[in-house]
């Protein structure tokens, strides 16, 4: 059976989506994030009778926070950055 002009398939080239730069800075920004929920967590005190001052610390405060956002804004770097091409 001869191919027609009318019955050709476009050929689609599998590439992925991302490549290896973007995965490294997907690790990075998750890796941030996962630290800035952990640095979040605790503070907390066994008797519920007792008030624990220590939910108000820097690192619970400032600096998980700050380190959530900047994983964040690493994530969405790595989703946008082109792959480079090798």
């Amino acid at each position: 059976m001869k191919p027609d002009s009318k019955n050709n398939k476009l050929s689609l080239k599998s590439e992925p989506i991302f490549g290896k730069h973007n995965y490294k800075f997907m690790f990075i920004g998750l890796a941030c994030i996962a630290l800035g929920f952990i640095l979040m967590s605790g503070g907390g005190s066994d008797d519920p009778n007792v008030f624990s001052d220590a939910i108000f610390s820097w690192r619970r405060i400032r600096l998980a926070p700050a380190l959530v956002i900047i994983g964040f804004g690493i994530q969405v770097y790595a989703i946008l950055s082109k792959p480079k091409k090798d």
